[in-house]
């Protein structure tokens, strides 16, 4: 039965058995730039170089959470998820950071030409609690939109659904990631913000289970290491990057080269987890979950074999 559940809630990235590789299962909610640093360790071969042989499986961010903490997967990419499940209690931590801004942008019907003028509407995410939620009651905020009293949110799945949406008016903003945001603007909605230009916190990062972090130290090392390979490698070498992204994304050149425009600049180098935008997360997490009680970095992350992962490939923490 168990066996069952999984084939209706996972997406499969098969790659080749690597002959005495240990195996490591990485959960991402898209196959998009936002994840992309997975795709291009396994397409690139960085997980091989590091002696992993990876599977990325896509899957709801609360569905990640679940299976990470019961084992079924060994990593998730999903840092705000696995941040507010450790406060939660859960024996989850965040281990790096790859993505320094949410990449995420609102965008809406083409009447609406400031988010200001949304107050009142209805907003279409992927999953209530997800990052893409999460960035878009911060951007509704940093607007002076208070997105409880004044926004109504349907949660809709993936971005064809939320786009579809706003093409039939069911609902007047959505928020979406690259290359989604390139596809609304061809199909003549306006991209009212994007979540980086108004902050920075960790978006995409690693996060895995503590007793991986006990018991198996040396493999997480191996994946952080594949991992700042990849985001190196997206930094330096924009075709190759695009090329991933067309292959693994499924989607057409224009749209990746437009991804790849977008979000570039926001791929961290050395997987460093910044403490202000940590903190940020936190803080919003305490509010949502209506925490009281102080949070230490420590309750949430560890960083202990990232510094040892850089050591090893010659960088320093920022």
């Amino acid at each position: 039965m168990r066996e069952i559940f999984w084939l209706f809630i996972v997406f499969f990235v098969p790659c080749g058995s690597v002959q005495g590789a240990d195996r490591a299962r990485f959960a991402v909610t898209n196959f998009n730039m936002s994840f992309l640093s997975s795709g291009v360790a396994l397409k690139r071969g960085f997980f091989q170089e590091e002696g992993l042989d990876a599977e990325i499986i896509r899957m709801n961010a609360n569905v990640a959470i679940a299976a990470l903490a019961s084992g079924d997967v060994d990593y998730s990419l999903i840092f705000g998820s696995v941040v507010r499940a450790a406060m939660r209690g859960l024996p989850l931590r965040v281990v790096a950071n790859f993505i320094d801004g949410s990449t995420h942008a609102l965008v809406a019907r083409p009447e609406f030409k400031s988010v200001k003028e949304l107050k009142g509407k209805t907003l279409g995410i992927q999953a209530y609690g997800a990052t893409d939620h999460v960035a878009a009651l911060m951007m509704f905020k940093h607007f002076a939109i208070d997105p409880e009293r004044d926004i109504k949110v349907v949660a809709l799945g993936s971005a064809a659904a939320r786009l579809a949406a706003l093409r039939e008016g069911v609902i007047d903003v959505a928020v979406v990631a690259p290359p989604a945001d390139a596809e609304a603007k061809r199909a003549g909605f306006h991209l009212l913000s994007r979540a980086y230009e108004l902050f920075k916190f960790p978006f995409v990062g690693l996060g895995t289970n503590v007793r991986k972090i006990q018991e198996k130290p040396d493999e997480v090392k191996r994946a952080l290491k594949a991992l700042i390979k990849a985001n190196r490698y997206i930094r330096e070498n924009k075709e190759g990057a695009i090329q991933v992204l067309m292959e693994w994304g499924r989607t057409d050149r224009e749209s990746a080269v437009s991804a790849y425009d977008a979000s570039v600049k926001v791929f961290n180098p050395d997987g460093s987890i910044p403490e202000d935008g940590l903190r940020l997360i936190i803080d919003q997490a305490k509010k949502e979950m209506k925490i009281g009680r102080e949070v230490p970095s420590s309750e949430v992350s560890d960083v202990t074999i990232l510094g040892e992962a850089q050591r090893e490939l010659g960088l320093k923490g920022r």
